[in-house]
């Protein structure tokens, strides 16, 4: 489960943000290329632009099930 004090800085603000077990496996980047990015130098996705639709939030869902080490969460807690 991803762990909001453990996510990267580079996550834009809101709901949806990429923690440091993220393993760079380009689930996320496939499932929602609208919202999540890949930080080149330091090998890991992050989300660069939170949700403006159904289907973008839907496609967010779909990547943090997806997320082979649980590296996706979507809470602002």
């Amino acid at each position: 489960m991803a762990d909001i004090a453990n996510k990267y800085a580079e996550n834009t603000g809101g709901k949806f943000y990429v923690d440091n077990q993220c393993i760079d496996c380009d689930l996320c980047r496939e499932t929602a290329p609208e919202n999540f990015t890949r930080n080149d130098d330091g090998g890991y996705s992050y989300v660069f632009k939170q949700p403006s639709s159904p289907e973008e939030e839907a496609q967010c869902k779909e990547a943090k099930e997806g997320c082979p080490v649980e590296a996706i969460g979507d809470d602002c807690s």
